[in-house]
């Protein structure tokens, strides 16, 4: 009889772990899926707009001249390039020398106002038009990782952004030797993101919507979810570091609809536009984990040489990937050209 209440009692005491243990590894029903989504991605808000970053808790943030732009020309803004124009005032520097000096204030302001809101990390953009000169690059990067530091931001919680050429994955090699993270953007081919990662960038952001957009412009289809080249290019990419073990992440952006960020659902981080971030808040469906690291180990895939020579020609031989770095770094000029107006117009 005491046997049996000592088993009745070990019995019990097994159900209860059982249900503790049960209770710990289920989770919580999400509120939407945006919440689903960020259980499996790290989610990223892709503006430079901070009431936006209150209303959508990324983890982080990333900003570049376009979005820069589109921020400084909102009046609510205007007190950043004021604070940047009255912290350059006794630097004894004049005409483009301090354009070049209250610009780089005024993207580090941005970012330091962001930083209040995000718990992780942002990007600042090195200017695209350095984008073939590594000296300039590694200069640049370095002022900046300067400034943030001068207004008490640790390096660890800064991405320098530039772009995917030869150049600028030669750059990132020498600043992540001296702890700058790099995230390298305006990326379209997997020559692009393996010569990233063999050069130890902390980051890459592969375009999904403007290969995308080449693809509906050279070839007059229309594409699903499924068989988006974007999307399809991430996933090769992301397949591509799993295999042979790159600590480089991956962060898909530039999507034109939800399609495709639900279809890399799993991807190390997503960098989602203001617009897109609202719709997926308002939606309550589940998010399947489409990327799988485990998975993507039994891949039947062989390594790519990237060495300069192996990189020009894969980049050559890709038209769209070609054409949309050349494209790209062309309009994150322009666009830092406007910026550095307003600021001329400012001063004046």
């Amino acid at each position: 009889m005491q046997a049996t209440c000592k088993c009745d009692e070990l019995i019990e005491l097994i159900l209860k772990k059982f249900e503790i243990c049960a209770a710990e590894h289920t989770q919580a029903p999400m509120s939407n899926t945006l919440e689903a989504l960020k259980a499996l991605t790290t989610v990223v808000a892709d503006t430079g707009d901070f009431e936006t970053l209150a209303a959508y808790t990324p983890q982080d943030a990333t900003t570049n001249p376009s979005l820069i732009l589109k921020a400084l020309q909102k009046t609510e803004y205007a007190a950043v390039l004021d604070e940047a124009i009255a912290s350059t005032k006794d630097s004894g520097l004049s005409g483009e020398a301090l354009v070049d000096l209250v610009v780089d204030h005024l993207i580090v302001g941005f970012g330091c106002k962001i930083l209040e809101i995000v718990p992780g990390r942002v990007s600042t953009e090195v200017d695209a038009c350095l984008s073939f000169d590594v000296d300039a690059t590694i200069a640049k990067a370095r002022e900046l990782i300067a400034l943030y530091e001068a207004n008490g931001i640790s390096r660890e919680r800064i991405l320098i952004k530039m772009a995917s050429t030869w150049e600028g994955i030669r750059a990132a090699e020498t600043l992540e030797k001296e702890g700058i993270r790099c995230n390298m953007t305006l990326l379209f081919s997997l020559a692009q993101a393996v010569a990233c990662a063999e050069a130890g960038a902390q980051l890459i952001s592969p375009f999904v919507g403007r290969i995308l957009d080449w693809y509906k412009a050279s070839t007059g289809e229309s594409y699903t979810q499924e068989n988006d080249p974007g999307v399809l290019s991430v996933k090769e990419i992301y397949t591509y570091y799993k295999k042979f073990g790159y600590k480089t992440e991956v962060m898909g952006a530039s999507f034109r609809n939800l399609g495709e960020i639900l279809e890399l659902a799993g991807c190390d981080l997503l960098t989602i536009s203001p617009n897109l971030l609202e719709e997926l808040k308002g939606m309550s469906d589940e998010v399947p984990r489409k990327l799988d690291p485990e998975a993507a180990k039994d891949a039947d895939i062989e390594k790519l040489d990237v060495s300069e020579k192996s990189f020009r020609w894969l980049l050559n031989e890709d038209a769209m990937a070609t054409e949309k770095l050349a494209q790209g770094i062309r309009v994150f000029g322009q666009d830092m050209i406007k910026v550095r107006e307003i600021v001329k117009a400012k001063l004046a």
